[in-house]
């Protein structure tokens, strides 16, 4: 049976997700280490890590693999997901996989290093925009049915 991760914190892609999941039946579990509402989605679980770098991350990581969807906007933590069989998907629908995550990994350091050699450089990403969790809805959906092939197999 397919399962859903999302790394919770931050996520602006939650209820999307839930909503997905319960249309396909499968269980979703919403990781963070504090500051979300319990749900009574009987599809939903809320998990609730201890305080720390990266325990959310590395709960994930533990338990995702073949057949399972996880939806993070860490680059390492996908690393991690792709490598154990798990299909990973951004907040914007971009998908990561075998394919790409080397690039996405190289793209990641190479602007952190960017950031660190210019403190005076400001600003972040752009907004999310409607475009933005349209594509996510499709891209989501399309990954939860082919996982849930997976699965069958």
């Amino acid at each position: 049976m397919t399962r859903l991760f999302v790394d919770a914190d931050a996520c602006p892609v939650k209820g999307e997700a839930e909503r997905v999941a319960t249309r396909h039946k499968a269980q979703m579990y919403l990781v963070s280490n504090g500051g979300l509402r319990l749900s009574d989605n009987p599809f939903v679980e809320v998990v609730v890590v201890p305080d720390g770098p990266d325990v959310a991350d590395m709960w994930i990581a533990d338990r995702a693999g073949h057949g399972d969807v996880v939806i993070t906007g860490d680059i390492p933590l996908a690393a991690r997901c792709v490598e154990n069989g798990a299909r990973v998907l951004k907040h914007n629908g971009e998908a990561l996989d075998a394919r790409n995550i080397g690039q996405v990994l190289a793209t990641r350091d190479l602007m952190t290093d960017l950031r660190a050699a210019d403190p005076f450089r400001q600003g972040g990403g752009k907004a999310f925009s409607k475009a933005d969790r349209s594509r996510f809805l499709d891209a989501l959906e399309r990954e939860m049915r082919a996982a849930s092939k997976e699965t069958l197999r």
